[in-house]
C-alpha cells in the first residue's frame, strides 16, 4: 500500500477580481480530497509572488474545520520567517484544532525569497538549526531552556500542547544524503524529490542507516517521496498537458541557483545544489501514472507518495485530475504490493 498526499503550492491568481471565488474554489477541492481517498494534504510555504501559500497553517485551520479524517501539514514552515516559540505554539494549537491530525514539516527556506528580506542562505541555515532543537525540546516537554546566537529562552511554557501523544509526526525536507542523516537524528520523516529514482534511493539508504546506526528502526512509513504528476484519460491528453506543466516549471524556478534540469536521469549532482531529474514528472493515463509511482516506490522504498497534481495549470484542469487521480489512480496505489 502506498500512502498518497496532495503536495498543494496553491498557485497565485493575477486577476484580483476573481481571487475570492477562487479561494472558495481551492478550499472545496482540497475538502474533497477526504472522499476521493488521499491520506491528507501537504501544503508549501512560498513568498513574495507565484503562490498564495505565505501562512499555509491558516490553510491548514480552514481545512480542518471542514473535514474529519484527512491529515493536514506544511512541507515544510520556512523556519527561519519566525521565531521558534511561534512555530511551536502553532503547531500545538492547530494539532488540537484538528483532532489530532496534523504533520509536522520543517524546510530552510528558498535563496530569492529568502534575499528579499535580507536573509542569507547561511544566515537562515543558522537560524533553522537553532529553531528545530528548540522545536524538538518543546515537543518533548513543553518548558524550554535554550541559549543560542539568535534565541535565548529560559523556563518558557508552551501551550497547548498537542492532542497527539507524544507529539505530531515530525517530517524534514532534504536532498541529500547529509541532510537525511541530521533528519534521522532528530527522529524526523523524511521527504524529497527533483533528483533521480537512483539518487533519492541513496538519500533513503542514507536516512535509514543513520536510523539503525542510533539503534532505531525506521521503514516505509518515514520516507516520503514528491513527484509532479500529470493524468488524463489518453496519453495524447496528458503528453500535452505535461508539456505545458514542464514549461511553467522551467519558467518558475529560472531565477533559483540550486536548480538545474538534467537531460538524463542520473547526472551528477551540480554543486550545491541538485538536478531535476525526468523522473520528477510523471504523466500518462491512470493506470500509466500508477505503474509509474509503484515502480519509483518499489525502487526507493518510500511508503508515502506525494503528488503535485497539474502544476501551476487552471483551476478546472487541476480540479478534473484530481478527481480523475482520485477514482482511478488510488485504489490502484493502496492495492498495490510492496
Amino acid at each position: 500500500m502506498i500512502r498518497t498526499w496532495i503536495f498543494e503550492f496553491f498557485p497565485e491568481l493575477s486577476d484580483a477580481a476573481a481571487v475570492p471565488a477562487y479561494v472558495q474554489d481551492y478550499l472545496s477541492l482540497w475538502t474533497s480530497a477526504e472522499a476521493r481517498g488521499f491520506e491528507g494534504i501537504f501544503f508549501s510555504e512560498h513568498h513574495f509572488g507565484g503562490s498564495f501559500s505565505p501562512s499555509p497553517n491558516l490553510l491548514i485551520a480552514a481545512v480542518a474545520a471542514r473535514t474529519k479524517t484527512l491529515r493536514l501539514g506544511v512541507m515544510g514552515v520556512v523556519v527561519p520567517y519566525y521565531t521558534p516559540a511561534r512555530i511551536v505554539e502553532e503547531i500545538g494549537l492547530l494539532d488540537q484544532l484538528s483532532g489530532g491530525r496534523l504533520e509536522i514539516g520543517t524546510a530552510v527556506g528558498v535563496p530569492q525569497e529568502l534575499a528579499k528580506v535580507s536573509l542569507s542562505m547561511d544566515q537562515a541555515r543558522a537560524i533553522y538549526n537553532e529553531s528545530v532543537e528548540i522545536l524538538d525540546l518543546a515537543l518533548e516537554t513543553g518548558v524550554v531552556n535554550y541559549s543560542g546566537q539568535h534565541f535565548q529562552y529560559r523556563d518558557l511554557r508552551l501551550l497547548p500542547r498537542p492532542a497527539q501523544v507524544p507529539h505530531p509526526p515530525k517530517w524534514s525536507t532534504v536532498v541529500n544524503p547529509d541532510s537525511a542523516r541530521r533528519a534521522a537524528r532528530r527522529h524526523s520523516k523524511i521527504c524529497t524529490g527533483f533528483t533521480s529514482t537512483q539518487q533519492v534511493k541513496e538519500v533513503f539508504d542514507a536516512y535509514l542507516a543513520e536510523v539503525g546506526a542510533l539503534g532505531a528502526r525506521a521503514g516505509r512509513d518515514h520516507l516520503g517521496l514528491r513527484r509532479r504528476v500529470i493524468v488524463a484519460e489518453t496519453q495524447a491528453q496528458a503528453e500535452e498537458m505535461s508539456q505545458s506543466a514542464v514549461n511553467r516549471y522551467k519558467e518558475f524556478v529560472a531565477s533559483d541557483s540550486r536548480i538545474k534540469f538534467s537531460p538524463v536521469p542520473d547526472a551528477p549532482r551540480q554543486g550545491a545544489g541538485f538536478s531535476v531529474s525526468p523522473d520528477e514528472f510523471i504523466s500518462g493515463t491512470p493506470e500509466h501514472v500508477a505503474e509509474q509511482i509503484i515502480a519509483q516506490c518499489r525502487e526507493t522504498g518510500a511508503g508515502h507518495f506525494l503528488a503535485v497534481l497539474h502544476w501551476g495549470a487552471a483551476f478546472d484542469e487541476v480540479s478534473a485530475a484530481h478527481d480523475l487521480f482520485g477514482r482511478k489512480v488510488i485504489p490502484l496505489l493502496k492495492s498495490a504490493a510492496m
